[in-house]
């Protein structure tokens, strides 16, 4: 039975390119229609479609294959997950040019180690990212969602609803917005009226 290689490529955000990735897999003996991606998905988050189909589509001989470690999980519970779940169904895990051999003890210390690395950068991300939410907050430039509506609007939507001559649908259709932006209007116009 021939190995067949499937591959795994993943980025954070919309914006990131996964071509680089698509790259290497293809070099590592990936083909084309083998190759999985997720986009605009963390590491963190184990709910990745893309990786549920390329784990489905793996079978017992068969080899995985992601760019790097970090690719694949951000903390080391869940690497640890998927490589034992693809040792247990007796697929390879190759990380780049390297087989992870669970069996081998320096390979499981270092995949190990990889794996605490991709944890620490994700945590690190998350620190520098919360710090920096709260640099920007104190000066002033970080002020939340622009609401759809200006003030202005909010009030005329505010005054029509008043009037018990508009539905709820119909005040979204004319101010072009979602019921539900209808209905946090109408709670903070409340809101407002209640604190003068």
């Amino acid at each position: 039975m021939n190995e067949i290689r499937i591959g795994y490529a993943r980025c954070s955000t919309d914006k990131q390119d996964l071509a680089a990735q698509r790259q290497a897999l293809l070099a590592l003996g990936v083909a084309e229609d083998r190759i999985y991606v997720d986009q605009g998905l963390t590491g963190t988050n184990r709910e990745r479609p893309g990786l549920a189909q390329a784990l489905a589509a793996v079978r017992e001989g068969d080899m995985f294959v992601v760019p790097k470690l970090d690719r694949l999980a951000r903390s080391v519970p869940d690497a640890r997950a998927i490589a034992d779940e693809l040792e247990q169904r007796g697929v390879k895990l190759a990380l780049g040019a390297s087989v992870h051999d669970p069996a081998n003890p320096m390979g499981k210390m270092f995949f190990n180690i990889l794996a605490t690395f991709a944890e620490f950068e994700a945590d690190l991300i998350r620190l520098r990212t919360k710090e920096g939410m709260a640099v920007a907050r104190a000066k002033g430039k970080l002020k939340g969602k622009k609401p759809k509506l200006s003030d202005r609007r909010q009030t005329e939507l505010r005054r029509m609803y008043d009037t018990e001559e508009y539905s709820i649908s119909d005040l979204a259709d004319l101010f072009d917005v979602s019921r539900p932006t209808v209905y946090r209007v109408l709670e903070r116009t409340k809101s407002a009226e209640r604190a003068t």
